[in-house]
């Protein structure tokens, strides 16, 4: 649901793992693989062990297994074991907030590059969560598999930008997660991504967790695994090796517009974990790798801002739309490859 994209809360994104990879003796005889990790992994349940069996987090020699599996002797095992829930004690803090708009029911926000949205494993403080306690009192609470998000109906990922709504009562919170549900906002972002995109399109196809790497997320076309997931996208503007597009959601999934803009080739620019950090279009010379390390060094995350949401007021029923302008890191970036597209042309080329 970053951006999200993001839809009602989902607490997929939360999820980290702890690894293990074990070899079986040469001895080993035949034994059922939860058994065996069972008594090889300190403070570790069957059940766990089996629930890893289940949602394909253990293999051997490479391919997944269930737990009825039998180890043989030099197998190599691995296991991914999602990290128990912590009870997160919610504490108001004193941080900066970009309020766009607030009444008794609801408050938009423009969030921060570098602000987690709540609270979970290895970010227990500094969130948005946190900044809301301390500005408002009284949120509602959202608890959801035991986890309390006061206010939260959506959210962006740590280094996505933008805005988003915040209910400030129960009857909000109900009324917008039934919006976010019936997909009767609009909400729009824009991402420069690496490449020429030739047209405007549609991207669908289900993504979810990666099966190689539980930190990210991938795209199952035929449906197989993870969730029903639709962006359509056009292009706003073509820069040769990069193009800036806007990304509308129909569905709000994990990294959504991540995932499937990289799934069509084009790559958010400066994106770490899908590999937009990279160069990946364009020439060999020296130069231009200084030139794109430098829009790196501006923009040391990925280029994805929240630009506009439209909602229905719980209240008041009035359609409500707020734009905020590409943040200034985005644009500075834009700039230079503005810049070295006109020096190009001219057979230039910008450090």
């Amino acid at each position: 649901m970053d951006a999200l994209e993001e839809d009602l809360i989902d607490d997929s994104e939360d999820v980290l793992f702890e690894h293990h990879r074990i070899t079986a003796d040469p001895g080993q005889g035949l034994m059922r693989i939860d058994k065996f990790l069972y008594d090889r992994l300190e403070k570790t349940s069957r059940s766990r062990i089996q629930d890893a069996c289940d949602n394909s987090w253990v293999k051997v020699n490479g391919v997944i297994v269930k737990s009825s599996y039998k180890v043989k002797p030099l197998d190599v095992i691995t296991i991914e074991l999602p990290y128990p829930v912590r009870e997160i004690e919610l504490k108001p803090e004193n941080l900066p907030l970009e309020i766009l708009y607030e009444d008794k029911d609801v408050i938009v926000l423009n969030k921060a590059a570098g602000m987690v949205v709540h609270p979970g494993h290895g970010n227990y403080t500094g969130t948005l969560v946190n900044a809301l306690l301390y500005h408002f009192e009284q949120l509602p609470d959202n608890k959801q598999h035991g986890v309390n998000r006061p206010g939260l109906v959506h959210r962006l990922d740590k280094l996505t930008t933008g805005i988003m709504v915040i209910a400030k009562n129960d009857y909000a919170l109900s009324h917008l997660s039934k919006q976010f549900f019936d997909r009767t906002t609009d909400r729009k972002y824009v991402a420069l991504v690496w490449g020429d995109v030739s047209e405007d399109g549609t991207i669908e196809g289900n993504t979810g967790r990666s099966l190689r790497d539980r930190k990210v997320f991938t795209v199952y076309p035929d449906g197989s695994q993870g969730k029903h997931a639709v962006t359509h996208y056009k292009v706003l503007e073509r820069l040769g090796y990069v193009t800036l597009v806007e990304c509308k959601l129909e569905t709000g999934r994990t990294h959504q517009i991540r995932v499937h803009m990289k799934h069509i080739g084009h790559t958010l620019f400066g994106d770490l974990e899908y590999g937009g950090d990279q160069i990946l279009k364009g020439t060999t010379f020296q130069k231009y790798r200084q030139f794109v390390d430098n829009c790196f060094k501006i923009l040391p995350r990925q280029a994805l801002h929240a630009r506009s949401l439209s909602f229905d007021h719980p209240v008041t029923g009035e359609r409500l739309h707020f734009e905020k302008p590409i943040p200034d890191d985005i644009e500075a970036v834009l700039t230079k490859w503005r810049n070295y597209r006109k020096t190009s042309e001219k057979g230039e080329i910008l450090e």
